[in-house]
């Protein structure tokens, strides 16, 4: 996966927000003002890319079992996050999945009313 494929596949998810709230290296997107993938663009030139998504907190214990290229992530909640090492071990597809995850918790985490917004808005 490079970095155009990560960012148009985050962007693709709706309600889908991209900000640098913490330097202009640290690229994050959001939905509904919250965080759910980080990544540093640094990383990605030095082609070592990872993303920080967040997880249901057993899944990510399982992941960090199952697969080397998971990890508690750096400079976030290690109980709901992992950081994951891209172009590894794990496939885009799989990634990708991980993304829609991440997504999915944080938009449920969502009132009713921003959720709706987001579905359709008007």
């Amino acid at each position: 996966m490079n970095l155009e494929i990560y960012y148009e596949y985050c962007l693709s998810k709706k309600g889908t927000t991209e900000h640098f709230p913490f330097d202009r290296d640290t690229l994050v997107f959001k939905v509904g003002g919250k965080m759910y993938a980080l990544s540093s663009l640094i990383q990605w030139e030095k082609g070592e890319p990872t993303v920080n998504l967040k997880c249901n907190p057993d899944y990510a214990q399982e992941l960090r079992a199952q697969y080397g290229d998971v990890k508690p992530a750096f400079h976030m909640s290690k109980v709901h996050w992992n950081t994951v090492a891209i172009n590894k071990e794990i496939s885009d597809k799989f990634v990708k999945k991980m993304i829609d995850d991440s997504y999915e918790l944080v938009f449920k985490s969502l009132t009713k009313k921003i959720q709706i917004e987001i579905l359709d808005p008007r």
